[in-house]
């Protein structure tokens, strides 16, 4: 068998990227997203993107995102493959460590070709050394689907100081659902997971004066809902409730004022996401109109 060449792509070779035959049923491709604009508008750079060839010919590819000013890739968001031995070595030869998040269309399961390309790619990634962390829900709210009306049991204030707000997460992250918060926690500790979302909010280029805390009327905290950006679309960045308040269906009002906020803002459309093993989010998004657009699995 000819020898696998693995290597990143030189500025120019996008093409060649884009030469691996792929019938587009999941990943980025299964949403109508094109390489090939993307990179073109700077999303995939070409030491971060990667190829295995026989023959010249690309048997797979994998290409790594993160933003304009960041130093290294935040994830491996692009995987595709005719060879599934030469995805595996193209992943443990590259050297780029991320998370791998897969998205995949609503109920992938249900299809026996969309599970088979879902699984390959998790299966690679599992040979490569990665993990399953969690299965996810990607939800994109738009006008069409009716603005919910403030619940008006809580007050909403912005807090500037992120002292102030690197306690709230810390505190949140108690008891927390989500597989990220905990796998830091656990690795880390709580202090680093805090600072961790924080950064990442921080990161996000959407206005610092959006975010909010939520009060009840005798100036109890609730939490903080944190409406914001990402490179493409305005997003419900995150929602939390500190612990003794959970129980009382706050997380809803949170997502509702988000949601406000955004629209008021300009926005048509939100994006969002919560883990599908978080079932309280999970219906707090059911309740206030946000459909279900992909899922996705996450790899460490």
């Amino acid at each position: 068998m000819t020898d696998l060449v693995i290597r990143p792509i030189i500025a120019g070779e996008e093409h060649l990227f884009d030469s691996l035959p792929d019938p587009a049923l999941v990943g980025r491709a299964a949403f109508g997203e094109s390489y090939l604009d993307m990179a073109a508008a700077g999303q995939y750079r070409p030491e971060w993107t990667w190829v295995a060839l026989r023959d010249d010919t690309v048997v797979a590819r994998a290409a790594w995102w993160g933003g304009p000013g960041d130093t290294a890739p935040l994830a491996l968001d692009w995987f595709d493959f005719t060879d599934a031995d030469a995805a595996v070595e193209l992943l443990r030869t590259a050297p780029l460590r991320a998370e791998y998040s897969i998205s995949l269309p609503p109920g992938w399961r249900d299809d026996p070709a969309v599970r088979a390309q879902g699984e390959a790619r998790i299966d690679a990634a599992t040979k490569a050394g990665m993990s399953v962390l969690v299965e996810r829900y990607r939800y994109r709210w738009t006008a069409d689907c009716g603005l919910p009306a403030r619940p008006g049991r809580l007050e909403f204030h912005p807090e500037p100081d992120d002292a102030v707000i690197l306690d709230v997460l810390r505190r949140i992250g108690e008891g927390s659902l989500d597989a990220h918060t905990r796998h830091t926690i656990a690795t880390s500790g709580p202090a680093a997971a805090a600072q961790e979302e924080l950064d990442l909010l921080r990161w996000l280029p959407g206005p610092r004066d959006w975010w909010r805390l939520a009060r009840t009327a005798s100036g109890t905290l609730v939490g903080i809902i944190v409406p914001a950006r990402n490179h493409s679309d305005p997003i419900v960045a995150f929602v939390g409730v500190v612990p003794e308040q959970r129980g009382h269906g706050y997380a809803y009002d949170l997502l509702v004022e988000g949601t406000h906020l955004l629209v008021e803002g300009g926005a048509t459309e939100i994006v969002a996401a919560t883990d599908q093993t978080n079932h309280p989010m999970a219906a707090v998004f059911a309740r206030a109109g946000y459909p279900v657009e992909r899922e996705r699995v996450d790899l460490v």
